[in-house]
């Protein structure tokens, strides 16, 4: 039996492990490499590491199925985290594993005994982890009875003891281990593991191979430490005055420092205190900042590394310390730069870039009158000093893009961004349920955290950051939180000034940030937080825009993602405008997008095969490369029976049109809805109802047709939920059809609020409604005559293909949209 030291955090434990048992009978030649920092492993000695870089546990896992053998050295420099070979020393020492156990943060805590010094001859693995050919190294030992031998072994015990009785964990038992250890190595290993000793001292003592001078060098490090420790005591000695309680920190603190002057060492707790404190003190922080941070740095000093909440207090300064408490980008103020970026990445949406420019004119011109005001009174030392920035001065407008997906709602933020020469941070608020999210944990919890507006700010490094919130009017609710609530104070330029976050327990001045959300509909959005946000509403596009979008940017776009030349592949504008109808029906670009793309990818096939060979996609080529269109304009054949009318719907994804079906059978003032409509709309259609019953003789109908009739409203898609008013006059307009026999016009479509006294009232979403129309082809729209102000804001090409009716009563409504007996019904529909 043999007594071996484990050496585990600066404290030493004496436990005996049998020689025979962990004896290896051959070492090979080549041996996996563990680096370790810090430290040194020498033979004959068992010392417990954590282990956390990837390399490292892959290293960890293969030699435990195996002899469970590995050769360890260490670091020459331990701030180096994935160290090369010529970054460690070539001496070290052969461990077998012993244990592996897996600690709570995800590291492996190692057991391993040393067994032989070992030298690296040539290093022949680098991934996924080292391996090296070793070569044993033997140590030159005294020959037996040598008296000048036994006389420094006798020192070394004599000094060690000395050692022993000044700190307090090393034990008895380790002394009379190491006084009944023969053998001067086994004696020498032992002590050196046993007691504080940097890696540049350890690692020489290992690199020794004479015993005698292993023993002297050892001697020498004893000596110096006992020095250390009496000099230690003395400074107690001399500090055991009359002290004020005030002052005994101070002491304390100084005594450290003395200490380690002495050893020649530098403590790391108090580097780190230092390092805090020094960035502290270079950060413009608010007053209640500062006090947080300076009592975080007092309990710091206190604290044992060992201890957990020493890491939770280091996660915490980090925070403190690393958002930009005074740290700005300069404002790049050129209406006619940002005019150009906004051009350069979007086509059309003429209005929206308007509004954009007048947002930026207005910061512009705060800019210009806050500089005039500051250089007035830059005489006053107490006026806050600022520079090109608008520091002191808060945001006014948050903008929200609104619209279906895929029209560049996004984009247009990081325009902004760009324009400004503002450092751009995105936050994605679909489906967050939790009101930590937005206001971050209290420090009380385990793994707590900030929110995400303090990790934007602290990842984009800028107090006038431009954050843009994606998807706002998705935000959640459940037994977290709301929020949507928490946002309320973030938006409000009124309270933003003093956010506080949950996890930092401090104010953060967030009025200097622009604020930028995007959302699908506004019905989502909570009314107290979309007050705080001007909507501007984007719709879809034009078949026309599509087309220049689609030559412009998307094509360009997806030959540079799929490595093409500009010469490689080309669509015609025949073959992009059949795209845009035949195989995408959308308000914006995002699936015409991705058809480029797969067009483009053919491309790549193609000339993979023959690099020579060029793709020029024309209408006859799409059908070929694509298959079939996956969209057929099929209103003509759905109108063609009676009680079928066409309607105009806003959904999340823009426009679209949706059809309405009537029909009866034999039976006594049944109703049936279905179509999985919500209460609004199921509402419409009962007023529909009472007014052709109502008006059933100046409708031609025989007014007693409900009592031996059962009617069957049906709104086809009745896995799509819909809602709403604007399906009014459609809904009385499939319902006289089919009462009355006359079909309704297949080139037609309808949206507007009924009332019971046949009056069309005014509905919202028109832009989106009549360009899903003009995407199906329809030529005729009948439209409420209020809403004529609305058709202002479509571009000339809408109106020169489609025809707009515009109605007050339902009377205009039903004598435009069905056929009369005389009439024919248009059996196609120009595309």
């Amino acid at each position: 039996m043999v007594d071996i030291n484990i050496n585990d955090h600066n404290q030493s434990t004496s436990i005996t492990v049998d020689e025979q048992q962990t004896k290896i009978t051959t070492i090979p030649n080549e041996l996996p490499v563990l680096p370790i920092r810090d430290s040194v492993l020498f033979p004959y000695t068992v010392t417990s590491i954590a282990i956390g870089q990837a390399r490292s546990l892959r290293l960890i896992e293969s030699v435990m199925s195996h002899e469970k053998l590995v050769a360890v050295v260490t670091y020459k420099d331990p701030k180096v985290d994935q160290p090369d070979p010529d970054q460690l020393y070539e001496v070290g020492c052969v461990a077998q594993v012993l244990r592996a156990r897996a600690s709570h943060n995800g590291n492996i805590n190692v057991l391993l005994q040393g067994l032989n010094k070992i030298k690296i001859e040539e290093w022949t693995v680098k991934k996924p982890y080292l391996c090296a050919n070793i070569a044993i190294t033997n140590d030159i030992e005294p020959d037996k009875g040598n008296i000048e031998a036994e006389a420094v072994r006798s020192n070394l015990l004599q000094l060690f003891g000395q050692l022993v009785s000044m700190l307090s964990f090393l034990s008895d038992e380790l002394l009379r281990a190491v006084a009944e250890t023969q053998d001067y190595r086994h004696l020498i290993y032992l002590i050196c593991s046993s007691m504080r000793m940097d890696v540049v001292n350890a690692q020489a003592i290992l690199e020794q191979d004479d015993v005698m001078a292993k023993m002297n060098k050892l001697a020498e490090l004893l000596n110096h430490e006992i020095k250390v420790m009496e000099l230690g005591k003395k400074i107690q000695r001399g500090a055991r005055g009359e002290m004020e309680k005030a002052q005994r920190e101070y002491v304390l603190r100084e005594q450290m420092k003395a200490i380690q002057r002495e050893l020649g060492e530098e403590n790391g707790n108090l580097l780190k205190v230092e390092e805090y404190r020094n960035k502290i003190e270079s950060l413009n922080m608010s007053e209640e900042a500062f006090k947080h941070a300076e009592n975080e740095l007092s309990r710091l000093e206190r604290i044992p590394e060992a201890s957990s909440e020493y890491s939770q207090v280091l996660t915490y300064l980090d925070w403190l310390t690393e958002l930009p408490w005074d740290s700005y980008t300069e404002d790049m103020f050129d209406i006619n730069r940002a005019k150009n970026i906004l051009n350069e990445d979007h086509y059309g949406l003429d209005k929206i870039k308007h509004r954009i420019l007048e947002y930026l004119a207005v910061r512009q011109l705060r800019q210009k009158r806050h500089n005039l005001l500051h250089e007035k009174t830059s005489h006053d030392e107490n006026k806050s000093k600022t520079t090109g920035n608008l520091r002191g001065v808060r945001e006014g407008v948050i903008l929200c893009f609104v619209g279906p997906p895929g029209i560049g709602k996004t984009s247009l933020g990081r325009s902004i961004a760009r324009s400004l020469g503002r450092k751009l941070q995105r936050i994605s608020l679909g489906g967050i349920r939790d009101e930590a999210e937005i206001r971050g944990h209290r420090r009380t919890y385990i793994g707590a955290m900030p929110g995400r507006f303090i990790k934007a700010l602290r990842d984009v490094g800028s107090k006038n950051a431009v954050i843009l919130l994606d998807e706002i009017d998705k935000v959640g609710a459940d037994w977290h939180g709301d929020p949507s609530s928490a946002l309320l104070e973030v938006l409000d330029p009124e309270q933003n000034r003093e956010f506080r976050d949950h996890y930092l327990d401090v104010t953060f001045d967030l009025s200097q940030v622009m604020f930028i959300a995007t959302a699908n509909l506004l019905d989502t959005i909570p009314s107290p937080l979309l007050d705080r946000m001007e909507v501007i509403t984007l719709s879809g596009y034009t078949d026309n825009e599509k087309l220049n979008i689609a030559q412009r940017y998307l094509l360009p776009r997806q030959r540079k993602e799929n490595a093409l030349k500009a010469n490689e592949i080309s669509i015609t504008n025949g073959a992009m405008s059949k795209l845009i109808r035949e195989y995408t029906r959308e308000a914006g670009v995002r699936s015409l997008d991705r058809r480029i793309g797969a067009l483009c990818r053919k491309a790549v096939v193609q000339i993979t095969k023959d690099e020579s060979s060029r793709l020029k996609v024309d209408v006859k080529m799409l059908g070929k490369l694509l298959g079939k269109p996956m969209f057929f304009y099929d209103i003509a054949e759905r109108t063609e029976v009676t009680g079928v009318a066409t309607g105009l719907a806003v959904t999340s994804v823009g426009g679209d049109i949706l059809f309405v079906e009537v029909s009866g059978m034999r039976g006594k003032k049944g109703l049936t809805i279905t179509g999985q409509l919500g209460d609004v709309m199921r509402e419409s259609v009962e007023a529909a109802l009472s007014y052709v019953r109502s008006h059933a003789i100046q409708l031609g109908i025989d007014e007693n047709f409900y009592e031996t009739t059962d009617i069957h409203v049906h709104i086809p898609a009745g896995a799509t939920p819909k809602d709403g008013p604007s399906a009014g006059v459609t809904l009385i307009t499939a319902l006289v059809s089919w009462l009355t026999n006359r079909p309704v016009r297949n080139d037609l479509a309808m949206t507007g609020e009924i009332t019971l006294r046949g009056q069309v009232l005014p509905v919202g979403g028109i832009k989106d409604k009549i360009l899903a129309a003009h995407r199906a082809g329809l030529k005729r729209v009948i439209l409420p005559k209020r809403n004529e102000k609305d058709l202002d804001d479509l571009p000339e090409s809408i109106h020169k293909k489609i025809q707009f009716i515009l109605a007050e009563q339902v009377d205009t409504v039903l004598d435009e949209a069905l056929v009369t007996n005389e009439e024919s019904i248009p059996k196609e529909t120009t595309k």
